[in-house]
């Protein structure tokens, strides 16, 4: 009890960026904010286009709207506190900022999956069950299953920072990372952090395994009705509204995945390569979704067009 009270406990961590690459931090944040800024810049646009464009208000669309949201949320967590680091060398966080800077971020991570598992759902539907499409997805529906997602990643999260919340933090203050990072952070606790560390592997697994699992199953039936079509035309077409979905998908779960894996077994891994993907992970796909959808959707890069060039074609008449 008398060795306890000699310790004093940390009010604030230090925040590293990228062991060993310090001396580069200057450039790393050009694109950094780069992406940041195509982020906002990009998902604004996905919002404000189906908004003013009617035929857009659909099921597929507003999934895709809820996501746009959620990745300038995710981005605007992430983006802000790593651009101090890089240019100002604002390394210092407070605790409970720490804290709420990741819950904030795991929860919008979680939310992202949710969202992406209920558009290959929409999908499925459409596709498998095109004549039901309008009765299952209706309005209500829609909203009801990104209100479930919302709750599902924020009740799944909320356990970690009041788990981190009971631990004694005496003496390790540096966290080897870019962002407040969760079992960056249970480490340093000076405590046994068994129920922590299990918990936190739990969530990732169940929301990777749950997921996945749910996205692959819908693509393999819509993969067994498209092969079943007699049309090549008719087969393009169904694929086709899928590719966005697809490279969304892709974007998001492969450095997901990386990162995941290096963090628990990849030892020999150099700590820059992981925080730098662990970096990626979080920036990149918010700035590729909206590219994504907008290339691959012909009506929603039809209206963009449309947006950009309304005042030349006006001036023009």
């Amino acid at each position: 009890m008398e060795d306890n009270t000699t310790h004093h406990y940390i009010s604030s961590f230090f925040l590293v960026g990228i062991p060993g690459l310090q001396d580069f931090h200057c450039w790393m944040g050009i694109p950094v904010c780069l992406l940041f800024s195509l982020t906002m810049l990009g998902n604004s646009i996905i919002i404000i286009t189906i908004k003013l464009e009617p035929s857009l208000h659909q099921p597929m669309y507003f999934f895709l709207c809820m996501l746009a949201m959620n990745d300038m949320a995710l981005a605007s967590s992430t983006a802000p506190k790593m651009l101090g680091i890089f240019w100002l060398d604002a390394h210092w966080i407070d605790f409970d900022i720490c804290l709420a800077q990741l819950y904030f971020i795991h929860t919008f991570c979680i939310i992202e999956s949710a969202f992406l598992v209920a558009m290959a759902f929409d999908r499925y539907v459409a596709i498998c069950i095109p004549l039901r499409y309008t009765t299952i997805l209706t309005i209500p529906m829609v909203i009801k299953m990104g209100l479930v997602s919302v709750t599902r990643g924020i009740l799944m999260v909320l356990p970690c920072p009041l788990l981190i919340k009971r631990l004694p933090y005496y003496t390790k203050y540096i966290i080897n990372h870019a962002y407040c990072e969760h079992m960056a952070i249970v480490k340093l606790a000076s405590a046994n952090t068994h129920i922590n560390r299990a918990y936190g592997i739990s969530v990732a697994l169940s929301v990777m395994v749950l997921d996945l699992g749910l996205i692959a199953t819908s693509y393999l039936k819509i993969l067994q009705v498209v092969f079943r079509l007699s049309s090549q035309h008719a087969r393009s077409k169904a694929l086709g509204t899928c590719a966005a979905h697809v490279c969304t998908i892709l974007v998001s779960y492969t450095p997901a995945l990386f990162s995941f894996l290096t963090h628990r077994i990849g030892k020999k891994v150099p700590p820059s390569v992981h925080i730098i993907f662990a970096s990626l992970y979080l920036l990149v796909p918010p700035t590729v979704n909206p590219l994504v959808y907008g290339i691959k959707t012909k009506q929603i890069r039809d209206r963009v067009i449309g947006l950009f060039f309304l005042n030349k074609k006006i001036s023009e008449n």
